[in-house]
C-alpha cells in the first residue's frame, strides 16, 4: 500500500501541472488562472476524499484498480477538453470567454481528475491506517510521491517533451499501477489495465502528431508549435502572414505597422543613434527598421531560444534578412541579466510585451529603468511601448500608465509620451524633442521610407488634443511607483484582467483602492470578530477544533503559496518551467512536517501524541513566514529560486505539521480522522486560492495580504 500511496501523490501533482498549464494557456497566460485553478483542483480534491465512505473491511489494493484507470482514462480528454474549450462554447478568437464559462471551463477540466485523487488517497490511506500505521505517515508518503510527480513536471520540459506527452506519461503510470493493483485478482481483471497501457504506449509514439491535431483547433494555419520553459509558442501562417503566438496570445504578426510605429518613434528622437539594444521582440521586425537609421551596431536579446528559432525559420526571407547583418548580434538570454553585463548603448528598446504578466512586468520597474540608465551613452534614451485606447482610458489603464511614468520620473530628467492605439514612451536625462519638426528632418536625412510612420502621420501624433492632454495628465496625477518590491502595474494589470468579466471593477482606480485600505478598520475589524466568536465556538468540541485549525493551516498556507509563487514569477518569468519545482518544494515540506510530527509523537508519547507545544510552535511559524514573505514582497529580500523553494517548503512543512498535530493530538481512531481532515485541509486550501487570486492579491497587494496570514495564525493559537 506504500507504493500505491507514493503513485497517488505522483499522479496528482504530474496530472495536476500538465491540466495547469494547458488552462494558462486556454486563459492567453494571466498568471492568476494558476492560482485559481489549484483552488478548483483542491475542492474537487476534497470532494472525493468526503465521498469516498469508510475503508472496506477487507483492505487490499485491488479495489483501487478502477479509479485508477479511470483517472488514466479521463486525463488526457481533460487536456483535449481545454484545448477545444474556446471553440466548443462558441468563443471570439482572442476574446476572453464570459466570467461564467471560464470558470465552467476550469472546474470542467480540472474535477474529474482531482476528485479520483481524493477518493484515491481517502482509500489507500484507510487501507494504510487499518494495518496500524497512522494518517500522518499516510500523508508523508503521498507527499513524497508529489515530490516525484513535481520533478518529472519540470524536468519534462528540459527534455523536449510537450505537455501532451506529459499527460501521456502520467495516465500510462496509472494504467500500470492499475495493472499492478489487479494482479492478484485474476486474468480478466488484468485485461483492461494491460489494454490501456498499450493504447497510451501507442499514443506516446504518435503524440506529437496528436499534439498537432489538437493545436490545430484553435490554430488552423499551423506551421508549428512548442512547449518551452516560458510558454508554448505557436506560429501560424495565411498566404504571405506569419503570426506569433505565446500562450495563445497573439504577440505579433509580420504584415503589422506595429515594429515601424515603435522603432522610428523612439530612434528620431536621437541625433544619431550608433549603438541600439533591443529587450525582446526584436524578431517581428524591429530590427530591419532600425537598421534604417544606420547604427553600428544592434543588440538583441531574446530570453526563449525557441522563440528565435522557430520563428526565425518561418519568416519571410525579406525579414529573416535583416537579422544576418553585419553588426547586428542577436544573444538568447534573459534580457534583464544580459543588460547588467553589458556595455553602453545609445538607445535601448524595451519590445517586452505590456505588463500583463509578472514575465513581463520586471521590464517595467523602478529598479529596471535604473540599471537602463546606468548603461546608456550621454544622452542615450531609454524606450517602450504601453498598449492604450484612443478614445478612453479607463482608471485601471491610467494608473497603469502613471505608475510607470512615475518609475521613469524617478531615474531621468525628461519623460515623453506619444499617445495612440500604442504608447510610445521614451525617457533621457537630457531634453527629449518634442517639436514634429525635429522629427521629420531627421526623417528625412535618414532617407527612411516607412508604411506608417511618414510627414503628416508624426505631425498628427505631436499636435493632436490627446497629446497635450496625456502631457498634463502625468503632470497633475500621481500613482505610486511600479517597482519589483512592489509590483503596483501587475496589481492594475490583476485588475484589468478581473474587469473583463466584473464590469464593476472598470471604474476601480487606485484612490479608491487607497480608500478601501485605509478603511479597513471597520471590515479588519468585522472580520477578525467574527473569526474569534468561529474560533471560541469552535473550542467546544475537540473534533470541532481539529477541523476548524486544519482549515485554517490549509488556507493560510495556500495565501502564503500564492504569493511566494507570484513574487517569482515577478522577479524571474520563468513560472512556465519552473511551476513543478516551486509544487516540488511544498510537497517535500508536506512531507517532512508529516514524518517530523508522526517521529516526534512516537519519541515523545507512549500514545503517539504530540504535546501542545507543537502546534504552539507551528501555528506561530505561521506568523514568522508571513514576515518573510513580507519582507520579500517589500524588499525583494529572499527573492531567489532557492530562497523560494525554502519558504514553500516552510510553508508546506506548517501546513503538514499541523494536520498531523490535529490528526495525532486526542485521536483514538485514527482511520475515522482521515475525511474530516483532508476535507478540511483541501477546503481550506481551496479557499485560500480563490480568496487570494479574486481579491487579496488583485485588491491588497501581495504585502497587505501576506500581513493578514499573521493576524489570522495569531488568531489561530485559540485553536491549539
Amino acid at each position: 500500500m506504500t507504493a500505491i500511496l507514493f503513485i497517488v501523490g505522483l499522479i496528482s501533482i504530474l496530472g495536476q501541472v500538465v491540466l495547469l498549464r494547458e488552462l494558462n494557456v486556454a486563459s492567453f497566460g494571466v498568471e492568476l488562472v494558476y492560482v485559481l485553478a489549484l483552488g478548483f483542483w483542491l475542492f474537487a480534491t476534497a470532494l472525493g476524499a468526503l465521498f469516498s465512505g469508510r475503508s472496506p473491511r477487507t483492505p487490499g489494493a485491488g479495489l483501487l484498480s478502477i479509479p485508477l484507470l479511470l483517472f488514466a482514462a479521463l486525463l488526457p480528454p481533460a487536456v483535449s477538453f481545454t484545448r477545444g474549450s474556446r471553440i466548443l462554447l462558441g468563443g471570439v478568437p482572442g476574446a476572453y470567454l464570459p466570467p461564467v464559462e471560464q470558470f465552467g471551463i476550469i472546474a470542467a477540466a480540472l474535477f474529474p481528475a482531482g476528485f479520483l485523487t481524493g477518493y484515491l488517497f481517502r482509500r489507500a490511506a484507510g487501507f494504510f491506517v487499518s494495518r496500524g500505521k497512522t494518517v500522518a505517515a499516510a500523508y508523508a508518503i503521498e507527499s513524497v510521491g508529489g515530490l516525484a510527480g513535481g520533478l518529472l513536471s519540470t524536468l519534462g520540459l528540459y527534455w523536449g517533451l510537450q505537455n501532451f506527452a506529459l499527460a501521456l506519461i502520467c495516465s500510462l503510470i496509472a494504467a500500470a499501477t492499475a495493472a499492478l493493483a489487479a494482479a492478484n485478482q485474476g486474468r480478466f481483471r488484468m485485461l483492461l489495465p494491460i489494454s490501456l497501457c498499450g493504447i497510451f504506449l501507442l499514443a506516446l509514439t504518435h503524440a506529437p502528431a496528436i499534439d498537432r491535431l489538437m493545436t490545430r483547433w484553435n490554430h488552423p494555419s499551423l506551421l508549428e508549435s512548442r512547449d518551452t520553459p516560458y510558454g508554448r509558442i505557436t506560429v501560424t501562417k495565411l498566404e504571405s502572414q506569419v503570426s506569433v503566438f505565446v500562450n495563445d496570445a497573439l504577440a505579433f504578426e509580420t504584415e503589422g505597422t506595429e515594429a515601424e510605429h515603435f522603432a522610428h518613434l523612439a530612434a528620431l528622437q536621437h541625433p544619431r543613434p550608433g549603438r541600439i539594444l533591443i529587450l525582446g521582440g526584436g524578431i517581428e521586425g524591429t530590427v530591419g527598421e532600425l537598421l534604417k537609421h544606420g547604427p553600428a551596431v544592434i543588440d538583441y536579446a531574446e530570453v526563449d531560444p525557441v522563440m528565435i528559432e522557430m520563428v526565425k525559420a518561418n519568416l519571410p526571407r525579406d525579414q529573416q534578412s535583416p537579422l544576418g547583418k553585419p553588426g547586428v548580434r542577436i544573444v538568447a538570454d534573459d534580457p534583464r541579466r544580459f543588460l547588467q553585463a553589458s556595455g553602453r548603448y545609445d538607445l535601448i528598446l524595451i519590445g517586452m510585451p505590456e505588463p500583463s504578466s509578472g514575465q513581463a512586468n520586471r521590464f517595467y520597474t523602478l529598479e529596471f529603468f535604473r540599471l537602463c540608465q546606468d548603461h546608456l551613452n550621454r544622452g542615450g534614451i531609454v524606450a517602450l511601448r504601453l498598449p492604450a485606447s484612443e478614445n478612453r482610458w479607463t482608471p485601471q489603464m491610467t494608473e497603469r500608465v502613471l505608475s510607470i511614468h512615475g518609475a521613469l520620473r524617478s531615474v531621468f530628467a525628461d519623460v515623453l509620451i506619444i499617445p495612440g492605439e500604442t504608447n510610445v514612451v521614451t525617457a533621457s536625462a537630457d531634453a527629449l524633442p518634442r517639436d514634429p519638426q525635429v522629427f521629420i528632418d531627421r526623417l528625412r536625412s535618414r532617407g527612411i521610407e516607412s508604411r506608417l510612420v511618414s510627414e503628416p502621420f508624426i505631425r498628427y501624433l505631436l499636435t493632436n488634443d490627446l497629446f497635450s492632454e496625456v502631457a498634463q495628465l502625468v503632470q497633475t496625477r500621481n500613482a505610486p511607483l511600479n517597482t519589483d518590491a512592489r509590483p503596483i502595474c501587475y496589481q492594475f494589470t490583476a485588475l484589468l484582467w478581473l474587469s473583463k468579466f466584473f464590469p464593476s471593477l472598470t471604474g476601480l482606480g487606485f484612490e479608491e483602492i487607497e480608500n478601501l485600505v485605509k478603511g479597513k478598520r471597520t471590515w479588519i475589524g468585522a472580520v477578525a470578530g467574527t473569526l474569534l466568536l468561529v474560533f471560541f465556538i469552535a473550542r467546544v468540541r475537540p473534533s470541532w477544533r481539529r477541523v476548524l485549525l486544519v482549515a485554517v493551516a490549509g488556507f493560510a498556507g495556500m495565501v502564503l503559496e500564492t504569493v511566494l509563487i507570484l513574487q517569482y514569477q515577478i522577479r524571474h518569468g520563468v513560472l512556465y518551467r519552473d511551476l513543478g519545482i516551486l509544487i516540488t518544494a511544498f510537497m517535500l515540506g508536506l512531507t517532512a512536517g508529516a514524518l517530523t510530527l508522526a517521529m516526534a509523537a512516537r519519541r515523545q508519547s507512549p500514545h503517539r501524541e504530540p504535546g501542545r507545544k507543537w502546534g504552539i510552535g507551528l501555528v506561530s511559524g505561521f506568523a514568522l513566514l508571513g514576515t518573510l514573505v513580507i519582507l520579500q514582497a517589500r524588499l525583494g529580500r529572499f527573492a531567489g529560486l532557492a530562497e523560494t523553494v525554502a519558504l514553500l517548503a516552510a510553508a508546506g512543512y506548517l501546513v503538514a505539521g499541523i494536520f498531523a498535530y490535529a490528526s495525532l493530538r486526542g485521536v483514538q481512531e485514527q482511520e475515522r480522522a482521515i475525511s474530516p481532515l483532508y476535507a478540511a485541509d483541501l477546503f481550506g486550501g481551496c479557499v485560500g486560492s480563490i480568496a487570494a487570486s479574486l481579491v487579496l492579491v488583485p485588491l491588497l497587494g501581495m504585502d497587505v495580504t501576506a500581513a493578514g496570514m499573521i493576524g489570522l495564525s495569531l488568531l489561530a493559537l485559540l485553536l491549539v
